[in-house]
């Protein structure tokens, strides 16, 4: 119980640094220190990364799949809402965002699949290897292939999302992202907690013992691996949207490394963790950029911004130092909260939990 009371109070104290950083940006906007519109276009960018670190958090939290090409689904995401919605992309189509997100979807369950097919059935580091090289033959094929997707030169004039909403582009696209991981979360929270996120935990922990359980451990990890991918592009094909512009040095293995990091920091297997991971690199990443700007730095001559992965390595040593399963672990999340309160009141709950938070013995199947 007492490690419980003590897991529970640093969680708080976490999310009350996090409301305290809140306030102080309000506060920057009021006081006219951050301009309105450049933190908008933050919270866009934090919500583009939460949901790269959601769809990651799905392989690797949930199913031990090691997936580096993270930069190359969310560049098949970007490419196909820039080419099927900017006009004056090389396939000059024009069409609707809606289409965008749909081919987005689409496109990456087809190449997740086809790169599962041969990989998941092996060890664990085949699928590193080859998400490794398709990430870089994703980028090739987008640098080459100039009839087909402008090659270095990139797409612009990608239109804005929803512009018929009485915002501004910078809110409109802020409250999307907003709309579009709280239906991720919720969705993830749900399967997480349901016979398929066991099966899955079950198989990161111990994948011959759910084999001996009679579980299909292929078909399990395909599907987490594919829910993972779509995530990932469908993240790319808001970027789009966001950025307004796309070109292939987007697409770099640094995007698959901020994200690896996100997930690390949060908690592996925690969807809360995931987004606070990802709001913890941006800020890093971004904040770096005005370290030149402080008067005592200027006058010591020092030029800290190209510094940032300093920091955010020396972020990770620190918390992998104080906390080692990240900053928010999943553990409270894989209790029902019905569970949670049959356990503190002593008895089983109405949904069949045990006493001491777990699931009842007919809970765990794959029904």
């Amino acid at each position: 119980m007492s490690e419980t009371l003590v897991r529970d109070a640093t969680e708080r104290r976490i999310f009350a640094v996090l409301g305290l950083i809140t306030v102080l940006l309000v506060a920057g906007v009021f006081a006219g220190v951050i301009g309105p519109r450049f933190l908008l276009f933050q919270i866009a960018l934090v919500g583009m990364y939460a949901l790269l670190s959601l769809g990651l958090n799905v392989q690797w939290g949930y199913a031990g799949l090691i997936n580096f090409s993270v930069a190359a689904f969310w560049g098949i995401g970007a490419y196909c809402a820039a080419l099927l919605t900017a006009p004056n992309s090389p396939l000059g189509l024009g069409l609707h965002p809606v289409f965008g997100f749909l081919a987005a979807i689409v496109v990456s369950a087809f190449i997740a699949v086809l790169i599962g097919i041969p990989t998941l059935r092996l060890r664990e580091d085949y699928l590193a290897i080859a998400s490794l090289g398709l990430a870089e033959v994703i980028r090739a094929i987008i640098l080459n292939e100039r009839q087909w997707t402008a090659g270095s030169s990139g797409i612009s004039g990608i239109p804005n999302l929803m512009s018929w909403l009485p915002l501004t582009d910078a809110a409109t696209t802020a409250a999307i992202v907003v709309v579009l991981i709280a239906v991720v979360y919720l969705f993830l929270r749900r399967v997480h907690r349901s016979p398929w996120g066991r099966v899955l935990r079950t198989i990161r922990s111990d994948e011959d013992l759910a084999k001996a359980l009679g579980k299909d451990t292929y078909r399990f990890k395909m599907q987490a691996f594919v829910i993972g991918s779509v995530i990932m592009a469908v993240a790319g094909a808001f970027y789009a949207h966001l950025n307004l512009y796309i070109d292939p040095s987007d697409l770099v293995p640094l995007t698959t490394f901020y994200i690896w990091i996100a997930v690390i920091l949060g908690g592996t297997g925690s969807n809360r963790g995931a987004v606070v991971g990802a709001a913890v690199v941006i800020a890093i990443r971004e904040g770096t950029r005005f370290l030149n700007d402080i008067g005592f730095i200027q006058t010591l001559g020092i030029d800290l911004a190209p510094l940032r992965l300093l920091f955010v390595g020396g972020l990770i040593i620190l918390i992998m130092r104080f906390r080692q399963d990240g900053l928010l672990p999943p553990k409270d999340e894989l209790i029902w909260p019905a569970a949670r309160d049959g356990s503190r009141s002593g008895g089983a709950s109405p949904s069949g939990a045990a006493p001491d938070g777990g699931t009842a013995s007919n809970g765990g199947d794959d029904r």
